[in-house]
């Protein structure tokens, strides 16, 4: 199972270095509609929809993933106000740091400083998020 991990995280992570998705500068480019606006990562993320796509349908007919552990899909299907406004922090996030959580992880391991900021401050907001849902629920 652990060699199975590393080589479907290896294979994530190169996959993500040759998209160019690990180059924040790419992204920022990207997501710059009014500037210099970079369209290629339009190709990635539409690639990426439709294997996603035609995976969950498979998953969702399947009773155990394919190293017959038990499949575990999300369940939630409502859009409250959780959801958008953790869509809005992504966003916001994305767009000022050009990284999401996946390429921060490649791009701290490629030693980029920046990556190394991004990261923390994930963790701290992660940190941060599981405490105050403590706290609610006391």
């Amino acid at each position: 199972m652990i060699i199975v991990s590393f080589l479907t995280g290896l294979i994530f992570g190169l996959g993500l270095i040759i998209s160019g998705m690990a180059n924040p500068a790419k992204v920022l480019g990207f997501l710059d509609l009014a500037g210099a606006w970079d369209p290629s990562l339009m190709l990635v993320m539409c690639g990426a929809i439709g294997v996603g796509f035609f995976a969950f349908f498979w998953a969702k007919k399947q009773q155990t993933t394919l190293l017959g552990f038990e499949m575990k899909l999300p369940s939630a299907t409502k859009i409250d106000r959780r959801l958008i406004g953790g869509s809005i922090m992504f966003g916001v996030g994305w767009g000022i740091a050009g990284f999401c959580p996946g390429p921060a992880l490649v791009g701290l391991g490629m030693g980029l400083p920046k990556a190394l900021i991004f990261v923390a401050a994930m963790l701290a907001g992660m940190g941060i998020y599981e405490l105050i849902e403590r706290l609610q629920k006391r």
